[in-house]
């Protein structure tokens, strides 16, 4: 019998990390604090619940990084992927879920599971060291135990602020104005090509906006909260509009692909897109409208955008404050505290940004502990593959100077995976150019990933506890 394993944390990534040590046959604990002690962010006691975004990003496995992941994810019997295909929403050529549905399945999953025991309570300090642990308790890691482990690693905790979108009823927005559509009528998981609702603005009504969120009044920091920098992926809209007025037109607002189905003989000057963000479809998220604007001036500011004008709010923006560990100089290669290497980090607190990479991290970290466990040695997986090359990251493979060069938290991206000779022809022997030749190229990593991960998965099946 081997001794259960500690994981803290009851997000996407201690899940997933609880999950992959069980189906090993080995014992879990997992330690989820609230609702004994809430966080700035969450608004329930459910395991994995999705604070931010609903959305898992692309879900094309061909040429997509984060869609490999997902199917990378999906080979190792992920319960978070699991939950999210039985939970899916229309989100063009994303994988959308309904985070209420979402969450309640893979709380399900984890209580029902004989080997994982939840136990609620704050966990204030670093464990024995007889003691096998994963701590993955994200962003929202509460004061007790980020001061433990900054204590033990000597090392400064870095933050940054995450902010979130806002939701709105869709029954409020006029659809004399929106129309639904995905860019290039793209067609998503399944099937659909008419999965965003898009509002339009011309050129005056664009100016206008910008310069109310250049004077909007936003949330106050602390004192000791002012040098915090933001995730450059997850940047507030004010911040973007501050950046420039044409920065926001050519990011979330992006008039591209898409056709205004109410005049489709006038180019929109710049579009807002809202994605559906519950089952029923009654709710709707400003996609990339991340906002520290006061509440009053969200909704004051937010209602000038065309067919948003009568909007109710089932959520308005705010922001929380995220940290992460400076990994690659004090986790080593599997994500062990190098002082004190009876404890690993998962998820987000690593170093990741994004749901799925989180999970991913939680999936390695669990497949990890539980080899360690059964008195294997833990099988890295290939850099080529999208769980290696974020893996690299974290632990700073791929960094010039990993002791003291700059670490920031990375979503996945082709960019963090070893180069490949792209195909120069096209299958009909002409040479190809510019963007094609670029999606080649990502088309051949994608298929290198996914076939060094399932060599990988073959060679490293995890065998059960007895």
């Amino acid at each position: 019998m081997t001794r259960p394993i500690h994981v803290i944390g009851g997000g996407l990534a201690g899940c997933e990390a609880a999950w992959q040590i069980a189906e090993a046959g080995i014992a879990v604990v997992l330690h989820e604090m609230r609702p004994e002690v809430e966080t700035p962010a969450h608004k329930s006691d459910g395991l994995a619940e999705l604070v931010c975004s609903n959305s898992f990003r692309s879900d094309d496995a061909t040429s997509n990084a984060v869609g490999v992941l997902h199917a990378e994810m999906r080979a190792a019997n992920s319960l978070i992927m699991r939950a999210a295909d039985r939970h899916q929403l229309p989100a063009g050529s994303a994988l959308a879920v309904d985070r209420n549905g979402f969450s309640e399945a893979v709380t399900q999953a984890i209580a029902d599971h004989p080997l994982i025991h939840i136990e609620r309570g704050e966990i204030s300090s670093l464990p024995s060291s007889d003691q096998p642990t994963i701590i993955a308790t994200g962003p929202l890691t509460s004061g007790a135990l980020a001061t433990a482990i900054r204590q033990a690693t000597g090392e400064d905790q870095l933050a940054f602020f995450d902010a979130i979108a806002p939701i709105i009823h869709r029954d409020s927005i006029n659809m004399d104005i929106a129309w639904m559509q995905s860019r290039y009528d793209k067609p998503g998981p399944g099937g659909d090509t008419a999965a965003y609702l898009n509002c339009p603005m011309d050129r005056a009504q664009y100016e206008a906006f910008i310069a109310a969120l250049l004077q909007a009044e936003t949330a106050d920091f602390r004192e000791w909260e002012k040098d915090t920098a933001y995730f450059e992926g997850c940047l507030p809209i004010e911040v973007m509009a501050a950046r420039g007025a044409e920065t926001l037109r050519w990011g979330p607002m992006k008039p591209v692909g898409l056709t205004n189905r109410h005049r489709p003989e006038e180019k929109p000057w710049a579009v807002v897109q809202l994605r559906q963000d519950n089952k029923q479809g009654t709710l709707f998220n400003m996609v990339g409208f991340q906002t520290k604007m006061k509440y009053g001036e969200q909704t004051r500011i937010l209602r000038m955008i065309p067919a948003l004008e009568n909007a109710e709010f089932a959520r308005l923006g705010g922001i929380h404050r995220n940290t992460f560990l400076r990994s690659p100089k004090i986790l080593d290669e599997t994500m062990r505290l190098k002082v004190q290497p009876h404890i690993r980090f998962a998820g987000q607190i690593t170093g990741c940004e994004g749901y799925v990479e989180s999970a991913s991290i939680g999936l390695l970290a669990g497949r990890f502990a539980a080899a360690e466990a059964l008195g294997d040695q833990p099988a890295l997986p290939p850099d080529t593959t999208a769980h290696g090359a974020l893996l690299a990251h974290i632990t700073g493979r791929n960094l010039v100077d990993k002791e003291n060069g700059d670490f920031q938290p990375m979503n996945v991206n082709f960019g963090l995976f070893p180069e490949i000779a792209a195909p120069v022809k096209g299958e009909d022997g002409r040479k190809m150019k510019g963007k094609e030749r670029g999606v080649a190229r990502k088309r051949a990593l994608a298929a290198r990933a996914l076939a060094d991960f399932a060599t990988w998965l073959a060679a490293n099946e995890l065998r059960k506890a007895a």
